[in-house]
């Protein structure tokens, strides 16, 4: 399990904490809350990924409570006003860190201009506002994301003459950019693999990517070969149409955040990979930048990633993504990432043992 940082730790030791939790809020007490305040974390919806509410609220709330500090953790459900209102509810209350996943860089700058100017220290969580003021940001390597699902691609499709459709995530959100900036900095110098359509699915909705995929794939005469699917979720969609036309587990398809439905896709041969981002290494890691900012510690940063908008260099975590296929899917399980459990169930309990998963 992520473990809070030694200097964390420190701030907290001798703490006496009694820390209840009810619906999405956390209470701390005794010396860690008059420490280290209250930290806020605004999630940005349901429907972009599963990974928010399934795994990244309860690893927060993990952190949180492991760290005895006070928090409370919302849910904006897609919609930028609502990201506003709980953003100002939450400075009402006296959180003295704040940390976003914006829905877009516009909206995600303007709360964090807010905060700033009542004094609260504000996080971007998972993905970088452009224009923004965040103190620091705390996600994944996300052109190493791209680069690790180009080259699932590349090695899926093994050599051969490919032509490849490109279905990228939502154009407000920088970390689609970043993914397929780095995907096409792999399949862009294969020879053997030619891009005959490209498309950016608004705001990760898996409805609009079936039509979406289904129209590039009308366009290409189905003479397609293999797919760049961003996350899982447009993946799944991009197999729907791939069974609709009896070509699904011949077209390697890509994805990422090793949902249920992705790696249950992988068992069954209709998805060649995803990438997994441990969503508890990301919350610990959230968590301790949390504690350093509310204690006026500094941030224990490893780089910088650049806001070409805002103009300035962003102290940044950056952790490791891994590339998940049906060889290595026990690395999933190994971080309780997801449970054999739940990707064992109906038909999918015989691939599983054949897999060597129990």
């Amino acid at each position: 399990m992520t473990r809070l940082s030694g200097l964390m730790l420190a701030v907290l030791t001798g703490a006496s904490v009694a820390l209840s939790a009810c619906g999405s809020d956390g209470g701390g007490g005794g010396d860690a809350q008059g420490q280290a305040g209250k930290i806020g974390v605004i999630l940005p919806d349901t429907k972009s990924s599963v990974r928010w509410e399934t795994k990244d609220r309860p690893a927060l709330e993990s952190a949180f409570t492991q760290a005895g500090v006070a928090y409370t953790i919302q849910n904006a459900e897609g919609s930028a006003d609502t990201m506003a209102t709980i953003a100002d509810s939450m400075i009402a209350d006296g959180v003295t860190v704040l940390a976003i996943v914006n829905l877009d860089s516009d909206s995600g700058a303007s709360i964090q201009q807010k905060a700033a100017a009542q004094g609260v220290k504000t996080i971007d969580y998972d993905r970088l506002t452009l224009g923004g003021s965040a103190d620091a940001y705390v996600s994944f390597d996300n052109t190493k994301v791209g680069e690790l699902q180009g080259q699932g691609l590349v090695d899926c499709l093994a050599g051969r003459q490919a032509n490849v459709l490109a279905l990228n995530g939502s154009p407000t959100d920088n970390n689609a950019t970043l993914f397929s900036t780095g995907a096409h900095s792999v399949i862009d110098r294969t020879p053997t693999i030619r891009v005959v359509g490209e498309q950016a699915v608004p705001d990760w909705d898996t409805d609009k990517a079936v039509t979406i995929f289904e129209q590039m794939y009308t366009a290409a005469d189905g003479r397609v070969d293999g797919v760049y699917a961003a996350n899982d979720g447009l993946a799944g969609s991009v197999i729907s149409i791939l069974e609709k036309n009896q070509r699904a587990g011949q077209v390697p398809v890509t994805g990422q955040d090793a949902t249920v439905e992705g790696l249950q896709n992988i068992l069954a041969g209709k998805q060649c990979m995803t990438v997994y981002k441990s969503a508890r290494e990301e919350a610990g890691a959230l968590a301790d930048a949390a504690i350093a900012l509310a204690t006026g510690q500094p941030v224990n940063t490893t780089t910088t990633s650049r806001d070409d908008t805002g103009n300035r260099d962003v102290p940044s975590v950056l952790l490791t993504p891994k590339a998940i296929t049906k060889d290595n899917i026990d690395v999933v399980f190994d971080d309780d990432g997801q449970s054999p459990q739940d990707v064992c169930t109906g038909q999918f309990a015989a691939m599983c043992s054949a897999a060597g998963i129990s």
